[in-house]
């Protein structure tokens, strides 16, 4: 149970000081620094990415959304063509889906052409890949729970009567 309210406190800020943890969960620091420790051992928790607004950056980045038809390998299914197009540098999140295709795999890159080639030379020519769709992302709203937009003012005039 402690777990499970530390991983809620740090899913969308994972800064929260152990000390302030600890006072929002009532127990101990040293018992939120345990907890943490054995959960990054077993691998509960995998990581502390930080979460960036590249549209504010002066940095071309594009992302899509690969849809991939594959066969599953006997006796492994798709962990092993997924584990292998994971390792992509420029892969950052492959799903099992459910649906009209198997895997969706997100990537990025620097402009259309870079994720075009990626698709073309990387990842269609793999003996396993059945077929792929690729749909680029126009704006990101909303990522890892958050929001990427300030919140507009409510422009309209307050009419009384």
């Amino acid at each position: 149970m402690m777990k499970e309210k530390i991983l809620a406190a740090i899913d969308k800020n994972s800064k929260v000081p152990a000390a302030d943890l600890a006072i929002m969960l009532g127990t101990t620091e040293e018992e939120i620094i345990s907890a943490v420790k054995e959960m990054e051992e077993e691998a509960i928790i995998c990581g502390y990415p930080t979460l960036i607004n590249w549209d504010k950056v002066q940095c071309e980045r594009v992302t899509a959304l690969i849809e991939v038809k594959v066969t599953p390998q006997r006796g492994l299914g798709f962990d092993k063509i997924a584990e292998r197009i994971y390792k992509f540098d420029e892969v950052q999140s492959v799903y099992l889906m459910s649906g009209g295709f198997d895997l969706t795999v997100i990537i990025s890159g620097r402009s259309m052409k870079e994720v075009a080639s990626f698709v073309s030379e990387k990842l269609a020519p793999m003996e396993a890949i059945l077929s792929t769709a690729t749909h680029f992302v126009l704006k990101k709203y909303k990522e890892h729970g958050l929001p990427l937009i300030q919140k507009s003012q409510d422009e309209r005039m307050l009419i009384s009567p």
